[in-house]
């Protein structure tokens, strides 16, 4: 039988390199050898321009078909790993060189450990990442699989998979609110994916809340747009501002302000889309954690007051896992054909297989029965918190606790720099935000001092340690 390979003439020659390669690993035998070359050179036991033997006798050598070198070669050519010229055999690229050893301070650097490890995460934006519902997404994921039909394997629609758009449009209707259609739904890689898009679209200048996310003032920035704060206070972003700040969108948090913590006032809700209305522009609804309600019935989204007004933005990052890169935006219609036309002509972002199985778990309940274990989990942990600063510190405030997975602590003025480096630097393994963090550079209010803690990383068999560390960077009573 002919050699498929980059070189036919090479095979039928006996001179060649002996060469000490292992076929080991998972794979076929072809994705074996190439492995296995691939570590050869890069470890530079294979310098560039070695002649490698020719397929016949590598095949004899390892004990597995001659076409499978050629096809192993042809392959590795192919990457720029190898060159191959008729009549001088296959040999090694010059490009392919080893990496250089580490330097001595990169050793020292790397074998090093880390000065300050983190032990305990109270970084506000993560859930608890170990009671991720592995079985039930995995039933879901087979039988999403199983029933998809044949089209689902081909080349992706930018709008996101029909499944999924049908179940979010049900679920969010009924769990948020929402007012919209699978055609007006479009889903993206997470919510910093679908704020990029908007950036895209959106022209001029966007107002936003004095404290939010720098990395989401940084997306929209960098799209070219100006940000502009709005004053926050107990009762969220004061909308009545808008009218003011000649913005042609305003992103808000209305369920639960972050980080502050506060939900936005009905009549500040109203403030909002009533000036969207009268000046064309478009509320952006960043709807982060609105299923996390504990003290009161949920907040619907601002949505529902104007689907021709609003954009409504969610993901799975707080109800399921931020590794999942699944967001959705719930569009105007008069913004999908622009949305679509930034995103591209075909899905690049999100894989069908977790799209598939999402829209399962919707529809089958699981991702509702989830959400209320997880309401149940971090509400307990949010109790816990509360019960042991009043114990332990209670010269320190806490607010922003109705709803969502962080709290804040309120320190005295002066203390929220010290406070926060003494988390690091007393060996307690901490990781936490300063409100500080947060603060919009441009905010005319005057800086709060206190700490964003977010309660629904540490799992539960670490919480109660996490907490006694908290407490032991906390400022002592004035």
């Amino acid at each position: 039988m002919a050699d498929r390979g980059v070189n036919s003439g090479e095979a039928e020659t006996s001179v060649g390199t002996d060469l000490h390669l292992e076929l080991s690993g998972r794979g076929s035998r072809r994705e074996q050898l190439m492995l296995a070359l691939r570590e050869a050179i890069t470890s530079g036991r294979l310098t560039p321009g070695t002649r490698l033997p020719p397929y016949r006798t590598l095949a004899v050598d390892l004990g597995i078909a001659r076409n499978t070198v050629g096809e192993a070669y042809a392959e590795l050519v192919a990457e720029g790993w190898l060159t191959a010229r008729q009549g001088s055999g296959t040999h090694v690229a010059s490009r392919a060189t080893a990496l250089p050893p580490p330097a001595a301070g990169d050793r020292a650097r790397r074998s090093a450990p880390e000065a300050r490890p983190v032990v305990y995460d109270f970084m506000p934006t993560s859930p608890d990442a170990s009671a991720f519902p592995r079985s039930a997404w995995l039933r879901s994921a087979r039988r999403a699989l199983n029933d998809a039909p044949g089209d689902a394997f081909g080349v992706g629609d930018p709008r996101g998979r029909v499944e999924l758009r049908t179940a979010l449009t049900e679920y969010l209707a009924r769990a948020r609110g929402v007012r919209t259609a699978p055609h007006r739904i479009v889903v993206c890689a997470g919510f910093a994916h679908a704020l990029r898009i908007l950036g895209e679209v959106l022209e001029g200048t966007v107002a936003v809340e004095s404290y939010g996310l720098a990395f989401h003032r940084s997306l929209l920035t960098g799209a070219g747009l100006r940000t502009v704060p709005l004053t926050v206070d107990a009762d969220g972003a004061r909308t009545a501002e808008l009218g003011a700040v000649g913005a042609g969108a305003a992103l808000l948090t209305p369920a639960h302000q972050f980080p502050t913590g506060g939900p936005l006032r009905p009549e500040r809700r109203t403030a909002a889309v009533d000036w969207a209305r009268a000046t064309g522009a478009v509320v952006l609804e960043d709807d982060y954690d609105g299923e996390f309600r504990y003290d009161r019935e949920p907040v619907g989204a601002v949505q529902g007051l104007d689907p021709d007004r609003v954009v409504y933005l969610g993901s799975t990052s707080k109800s399921l896992s931020p590794a999942l890169r699944l967001g959705w935006l719930a569009l105007p219609e008069s913004l999908v054909d622009d949305v679509l036309a930034v995103k591209g002509v075909r899905e690049m972002w999100t894989g069908v297989g977790d799209q598939l199985t999402l829209a399962d778990f919707l529809a089958c309940g699981a991702y509702d029965r989830h959400v209320r274990l997880m309401r149940r989990t971090y509400r307990r942990r949010r109790d816990r918190l509360v019960a042991v600063i009043a114990e332990r510190a209670p010269h320190i405030g806490v607010g922003g606790i109705a709803a969502g997975l962080h709290a804040v602590l309120d320190l005295p003025p002066g203390t929220e720099r010290d406070t926060v480096r003494a988390a690091g630097r007393l060996g307690l393994g901490l990781a936490l935000e300063g409100l500080g963090a947060f603060r919009h550079p441009d905010s005319a209010m005057e800086p709060r001092e206190g700490l964003v803690i977010g309660f629904g990383a540490p799992p539960d068999h670490t919480f109660n340690g996490a907490l006694q560390a908290l407490c032991t960077a906390l400022p002592p009573a004035p």
